[in-house]
């Protein structure tokens, strides 16, 4: 170090003392040899060097010992820095190899939700989306889900067509990578950023875990799933609508094994198989009680073969979009039988269950999707913001799924009109409260109010919705531990405890479950990496 020197800097040299006796010795000559100049120069000379040497020392010796005075700073500086490192390193490491999102319910989520806010940051409208208006039609389909409808049979319609794709390797498996780019916010470091970007957080994360584990014990030994309302004998609709929030956290047929967590692979494969064994040729199912059971069912096997590319599923999932896109009236509007005209609600679930399939790339007739929006341009008022039933009208359930219907199927982005104004119509007369718990108006609200996004998402409407939810659910050990009530709306009339929990886990896996249309639409995906 360089203290070391300065240490030492004070020492005599060895040779100190033998200098002035050196200088001592002088060779003696003959008085009688010397002259005046010889005396002056042999006598005196050896004097002056003594002299000279002498103060010549004793200036070393100041200076060293002057340096050695300010050499202590140094070495107390020196000490400082290596006490700084020393308490660096002694905190502890972070762990951030935390696995995807698990599913025990006392799992931490794989973001660092424990150091998020309670409120995400407001997401900034963004100006490049394209402009949509009222009259602007697309070419798009849908997912999500709806109340079942009266107990209507349906006749034949469509036929399974679609050539067999490949299974692409690794694909499948939770936390892995999703054979379809539209999916690939169920897992990995995109479910990540999206998690945490959109405001959800460490709890909404616990409660989904607990729910999933509450929905994997309703399941019956055959694969199928039973409300508990009364649509008890739908078990179509129950059964697919179990199965889409083990889908939307990122789990299939197909994912290995766990890292962490539960893995519902088999869960999920039995109810798939059970759905498979009741499809008709037709493309519609054996005891599905009207098109909204069919159109659930419909969504869950085009997510699930989105997510894997499983060629067992391509057929199943084609043949059912066939059926749904032949069954629509002449109005463009889907009624409880295939071929009728019906209302909003409907057009609602067939819109979803025709965008997963658009999203899982199987075909979807664009003609379909544009007749669609000509019967909402029925049924909305003048602006386009608000929705009736089966003529113009504005009532918040509605409204929400005719909104959600624009953005899937004519791309209508923040910058439309229309569209704030229906969201500042759901976010003033519809925010969510424990006094008015009706999971269909928040289950179609929240999404349409997540893909608009901005102030109104991240202040008005998500912390609210959020909390709320994990506050409701079951904590208590028990049957019931992990689900929710029965709402007091349509949802647990007809679907009960088992309804309400699937819609709002899957309110709770809006962060992820589907990727911002923005980003999906506009080939942004990479801003997520």
């Amino acid at each position: 170090m360089a203290d070391q020197p300065v240490a030492n800097a004070g020492a005599k040299p060895a040779d100190a003392k033998a200098r002035p006796q050196a200088a001592a010795v002088i060779r003696r000559m003959a008085v009688t040899q010397e002259d005046a100049r010889e005396r002056l120069l042999k006598r005196q000379l050896p004097a002056w060097v003594i002299s000279g040497a002498f103060h010549l020392v004793f200036m070393v010796l100041f200076v060293v010992f002057f340096s050695g005075e300010t050499a202590a700073p140094v070495e107390a500086n020196d000490n400082l820095v290596e006490t700084v490192v020393e308490d660096k390193a002694e905190e502890p490491e972070q762990d951030l190899t935390n696995p995807d999102m698990g599913f025990e319910s006392d799992l931490a989520a794989a973001t660092e939700a424990d150091r998020e806010e309670p409120e995400n940051v407001e997401a900034p409208v963004v100006p490049e989306e394209a402009i949509g208006s009222p009259s602007e039609t697309s070419e798009a389909p849908t997912q999500t889900l709806a109340p079942p409808g009266a107990n209507e049979v349906m006749p034949n319609a469509g036929t399974a067509v679609g050539p067999e794709g490949t299974v692409k390797a690794g694909d499948g498996g939770a936390g892995g990578s999703f054979a379809t780019p539209g999916m690939r916010g169920r897992s990995g470091a995109t479910k990540d950023a999206l998690l945490k970007s959109g405001g959800g957080n460490q709890l909404s994360e616990a409660a989904v875990a607990r729910g999933l584990e509450w929905l994997a014990r309703q399941q019956k030994p055959d694969g199928r799933w039973v409300y508990d309302g009364s649509s008890a004998g739908d078990t179509v609709a129950a059964t697919g609508m179990a199965l889409l929030p083990f889908l939307a956290a990122g789990q299939t047929h197909k994912s290995g094994a766990a890292k962490s967590g539960k893995n519902y692979s088999k869960k999920i494969a039995l109810g798939l198989e059970y759905l498979k064994s009741r499809q008709q040729p037709s493309g519609d199912f054996t005891g599905a009680s009207s098109m909204y059971s069919t159109a659930i069912a419909a969504v869950a096997l085009c997510e699930a073969y989105g997510m894997t590319k499983d060629p067992s599923l391509k057929r199943h999932a084609q043949s059912v979009l066939n059926f749904i896109m032949k069954g629509q009236g002449n109005n463009g509007s889907w009624g409880y039988r295939a071929g009728s005209t019906g209302d909003t609600s409907i057009v609602g679930w067939q819109i979803q269950a025709l965008k997963s399939g658009k999203i899982a790339d199987l075909t979807v007739s664009d003609e379909i999707m544009k007749r669609a929006n000509s019967f909402l341009d029925t049924v909305s008022t003048e602006s386009g913001a608000r929705y009736g039933y089966t003529s113009r009208g504005g009532t918040p359930s509605l409204t929400a799924v005719g909104l959600l219907c624009r953005q899937y199927s004519a791309n209508w982005g923040p910058n439309n009109p229309a569209l704030a104004a229906g969201v500042d119509f759901l976010v003033k007369g519809s925010a969510p409260q424990k006094g008015r718990f009706d999971m269909y108006v928040y289950y179609y609200a929240t999404q349409v109010v997540h893909f608009y996004g901005g102030a109104k998402w991240s202040k008005d409407w998500n912390p609210k919705m959020r909390d709320m939810l994990i506050d409701m659910q079951v904590k208590l050990a028990g049957p019931d531990q992990g689900s929710w009530a029965a709402d007091t709306g349509s949802i647990g009339s007809h679907c009960g405890r088992l309804g309400t929990t699937c819609l709002a886990l899957l309110t709770l896996e809006v962060y992820y479950r589907h990727l911002p249309l923005y980003k999906r639409d506009a080939g942004g995906l990479k801003d997520l990496d």
